[in-house]
Formats: structure tokens, C-alpha cells, sequence
């Protein structure tokens, strides 16, 4: 049976920055109230005072999901400026492309190259030396975006990183109170990298640098 109480919670789960404010005690109870009141009115079906809506909230013992030491243990970061992002349609022959672009850069000292791909699409990010390269080697390919002059941020991330719960969305949230938009993340078991307009790689490097103390 749904509850104002049960409802509230719902509510601010799906509201992570509404749970936030909570655990900080910075959000005027009474004005979140009136925000949710008609969404719980229509939950439960019938009218529900502001007031009984307050103490729910009040009741609400927000869970601390971010182990901060765990933010702490992040590694070294790495900055890397220069760089291309390409994103092709896969096809029966993206492979076929993916293995001649590997054998061409296999003999270059320090390629930088990231490659990724989903049901759908292939993911390229290369030095902005190889974009001739890579176009090259997939020009029977159906590219569908081309980014160029990204910096990307790659972060040692801490053992055990699998178990600890909310560390990617600490890190998205912090970018994203301050404005700085990500154009591209990938992770693997140890790094996590993020593929920024390099006009924000300062600043998120100087936030991302202090959460780790």
C-alpha cells in the first residue's frame, strides 16, 4: 500500500541532486513539499496536505551511497590534449576496417589510439596525427560524427572499484554542478577516461584533483 512516506522516498531516489541537498540540510523542506505535492496527489489518488508532506521529508534519512575514501584512493591523472573523435555505423566490414587501421599504426611510435563499439555504432579516438589514417582506412564506412581538438582525463581508479557503489555518478555529479560537459567516457577495469572539449579539461582536472584530498 502506498504511503506518503513511500511515495516521498520514490521521489527523491529518482532525484539524486534533491538527496544531495538533503544530506547537506541546504533545501527548504517546505518549498520541495509543494513541488511533489501534486505528483503524490496523483499517486495516491486523493488530496494531500503540504504539511504531512514536510514531515515525511523531515523523516527521510538520506543514504550515503559514495565511499569518500574511496575518492581519495583515486590515482594519477593523466592529461592528454589532440584529440579526434570518429563514429561509424558498424557494418560487415567494420572489422575488416578496425584490423587495417590497427596494422598501419602498429609501426608508429606512441599512436594514441581508443577503440570501442556497441550493437549499433563504433567508436574511434585517435591522435589528431592519424585522423588522415583513419579516414583512409574506413572510407567505405558510414561515418556519422566527427569531433576534433578534444583533451580526455584519464583517472587510476582504485582497487576494487567494481564494488563501490556510486564513484562514476561522484564524479559525472561534480562535473555537472559546475557546468562541463562530457563528450565521451570510457572505463576499463583500472581507468576511466573522460573525453572532454578541451576548453573544460583545466577546470575538471583541478575538481577531479580535489576530491582525491
Amino acid at each position: 500500500m502506498k504511503t506518503i512516506t513511500s511515495v516521498v522516498e520514490q521521489l527523491i531516489k529518482h532525484q539524486p541532486y534533491t538527496e544531495d541537498a538533503l544530506m547537506r540540510k541546504i533545501i527548504n523542506y517546505s518549498a520541495l513539499a509543494e513541488d511533489f505535492q501534486p505528483r503524490i496527489e496523483k499517486e495516491l489518488g486523493k488530496p494531500v496536505n503540504v504539511g504531512s508532506i514536510v514531515m515525511a521529508l523531515r523523516r527521510y534519512y538520506p543514504q550515503k551511497r559514495v565511499n569518500e575514501r574511496m575518492m581519495r584512493d583515486l590515482g594519477d591523472i593523466v592529461v592528454r590534449s589532440g584529440i579526434t573523435d570518429f563514429t561509424f555505423l558498424n557494418s560487415n566490414t567494420i572489422l575488416e576496417s578496425q584490423s587495417k587501421l590497427l596494422e598501419e599504426t602498429k609501426t608508429i611510435p606512441k599512436a594514441y589510439l581508443t577503440y570501442s563499439s556497441t550493437f549499433h555504432e563504433s567508436n574511434i579516438l585517435v591522435s589528431n596525427d592519424l585522423t588522415d589514417l583513419v579516414e583512409r582506412c574506413f572510407k567505405d564506412e558510414t561515418c556519422v560524427m566527427v569531433k576534433h581538438d578534444l583533451s580526455s582525463l584519464s583517472i587510476a581508479l582504485p582497487a576494487n572499484n567494481s564494488k563501490t557503489v556510486g564513484l562514476y555518478f561522484y564524479i559525472f555529479k561534480l562535473l555537472a554542478y559546475e557546468g562541463i560537459p562530457i563528450f565521451e567516457a570510457i572505463s576499463t577495469s583500472n581507468y576511466f577516461t573522460l573525453f572532454l572539449e578541451k576548453e573544460y579539461v583545466n577546470q575538471a582536472f583541478a575538481l577531479v584533483n580535489e576530491i582525491k584530498g
